[in-house]
């Protein structure tokens, strides 16, 4: 009888355990499928008006006091959650216990692992489309439609270099496109009302897409931003990598926006812009000739846009004089060290450049270095977005000539990354190159570089907006021929069709401005020299054997 007791009271534990079991496991089923991502075309999820006990909320954070100082004329904040779950979110930004505010999780499929750095930024593409048509990878969005009443978007930015702004990080570059097009589609469909941006992580937006002007807060790893919609817009139009040429903004304002609902947002921004070229000298006197040169052939287009150059002290006031007197307003600067060049380095003085983003009295600026000759009217370029190159080598751009907008922020962030971030060529390209990973391509003939690795070609195309003049410069040579012949490292720069096209720009110059081109004693003796040494050894293209006429020369 007791054996009998004891089995029922086991089999009664047994079922009892059995049916506690169960009832855990339909709890945990629930809760699984309660949390199951909705659909792109759903509507989002949300939790209205999320509220913990008040023992356990102390003070808002700072930039939650500051949103809603922004938004007076909400009493609940709509806010939107990129890459961000919302346990994730409060556990950021310590909003526990937070009243009036309610979160929309943005659903948007992640890209594809598959998809690189490089192509997004390869380094060739057709421009005259004579295969086919340049095409970029998809860089999938959210349904924006179902997210049009947000007032703020948070998103926690993807970092695999943690510290390093330029990181080549394709997650994070979708991250940052899908807040700006959801703040420019809330700014379209809302007639132009403030939004606001918050980010999270350790490496913070993209400043090629968020401007520093537009930063409200930064508190070690958040940043808040209330961006000016209309230059937003502007960037989220243009390709999403240089995988395609970007076009003047008129053009893609009259396409792309079609597809946006119209608001107050068209129709603001419509002033005047102050519009600049600017070329920088410094250490030396050796280009102010090629400046000079600049000058007038910027001039010779009928170009309608300032003529701004940056000098420091190394340039006497008899140059200056000549500057000047070629088209050129003056500006006095003191030249910056590259860190990364080693001393009396080619390059040592080149983050000079950086100077550029100090001209704050202009909207945007195109720099030119000043062994450039401008052949054809270039204004036209003032309508793309900083900042927009020709390509170089690989996934980066050449500095040579670029489009920036001034500002001191950006100016201050690049003088306080310049010893932190590399330079793979230790001047001012490699540098730029890993502070503004996302760019715009220009097309090549805009920077048509004077190199030739098939000597069997050496004209440049008709074409061409610009010639970049590599190795020896026109100005260091006899008019007669490029010298660039006479030396056998510098024949790959050696073009006679290149050569005579900065000349007739010279020829085009007031005998005033020439007399800043003439040649010192060592340059006629440098010339001289090479001249002998290509006779002795031969040299087949026979330039050497060219009899000299250029007034300029100094000795028989």
């Amino acid at each position: 009888m007791a054996l009998t007791k004891s089995k029922s009271y086991t089999l009664s534990l047994i079922f009892l355990s059995i049916f506690l079991l169960y009832l855990t496991l339909t709890c945990k089923l629930r809760q699984k499928n309660h949390d199951i991502p909705i659909s792109n075309l759903e509507k989002p999820t949300f939790r209205q008006n999320i509220v913990m006990p008040t023992e356990h909320f102390t003070s808002k954070p700072q930039w939650f006091q500051l949103l809603q100082d922004e938004i007076k004329d909400k009493s609940t904040l709509k806010i939107g959650l990129v890459n961000l779950d919302d346990v994730s979110f409060f556990d950021y930004v310590g909003l526990h216990g937070a009243k009036n505010m309610e979160t929309f999780d943005v659903k948007f499929p992640k890209v594809s692992n598959k998809i690189k750095w490089k192509d997004l930024f390869p380094e060739w593409i057709d421009e005259k489309e004579v295969s086919a048509k340049p095409t970029c990878p998809e860089i999938p969005m959210p349904v924006f439609e179902v997210y049009e009443e947000l007032d703020v978007v948070v998103a926690k930015v993807p970092c695999k270099h943690v510290g390093v702004d330029g990181s080549r990080d394709v997650f994070r570059l979708q991250v940052n496109l899908v807040v700006a097009n959801l703040l420019v589609r809330i700014g379209s469909w809302n007639k132009n009302p403030p939004v606001y941006a918050v980010f999270i992580g350790d490496c913070g937006p993209m400043w090629e897409i968020f401007r520093c002007e537009d930063m409200l807060l930064h508190e070690e790893n958040l940043w808040v931003y209330k961006p000016e919609l209309k230059r937003l817009k502007q960037k989220i139009l243009v390709p999403v990598g240089s995988c395609q040429l970007a076009r003047p903004f008129s053009e893609q304002e009259q396409e792309s926006w079609k597809s946006y609902p119209a608001s107050a947002l068209d129709k603001t921004f419509h002033k005047k812009p102050r519009e600049a070229y600017v070329t920088v000298i410094h250490s030396s006197e050796a280009y102010v000739c090629g400046a000079i040169a600049l000058a007038q052939s910027i001039i010779l287009t009928n170009s309608t846009r300032d003529l701004v150059l940056l000098a420091d002290d190394s340039i006497s006031p008899k140059s200056l004089h000549g500057l000047r007197a070629a088209g050129w307003k003056i500006k006095k600067i003191k030249r910056i060290r590259s860190p990364h060049a080693p001393k009396n380095a080619y390059n040592e003085w080149n983050y000079s450049k950086l100077r550029i983003w100090q001209l704050i009295e202009y909207d945007k600026v195109i720099f030119i270095d000043s062994d450039f000759v401008v052949f054809r009217n270039i204004d036209q370029f003032f309508s793309y977005p900083e900042l927009s190159a020709a390509g170089n080598d690989g996934y980066i751009f050449n500095s040579g000539v670029m489009i920036i907008e001034p500002s001191k922020c950006k100016f201050q962030n690049l003088m306080n990354k310049r010893f932190e971030v590399g330079s793979y060529n230790g001047g001012d390209q490699g540098f730029l190159n890993e502070m503004f990973v996302w760019w715009h391509r220009w097309p090549t003939k805009l920077n048509t570089l004077k190199i030739f690795i098939n000597s069997n070609h050496r004209n440049l195309p008709d074409d061409s907006y610009t010639v970049h003049y590599l190795g020896l410069k026109p100005w260091l040579c006899y008019e007669d021929y490029d010298c660039n012949w006479d030396k056998v490292e510098s024949q790959i720069f050696a073009s006679d069709s290149a050569h005579e096209r900065w000349w007739k720009v010279y020829k085009k110059m007031s005998m005033e401005l020439r007399e800043y081109c003439a040649l010192t004693p060592q340059m006629d003796a440098r010339i001289i020299k090479w001249r002998r040494k290509a006779k002795k050894a031969n040299f087949s293209d026979g330039h050497w054997r060219i009899q000299v006429k250029d007034p300029r020369r100094l000795s028989n």
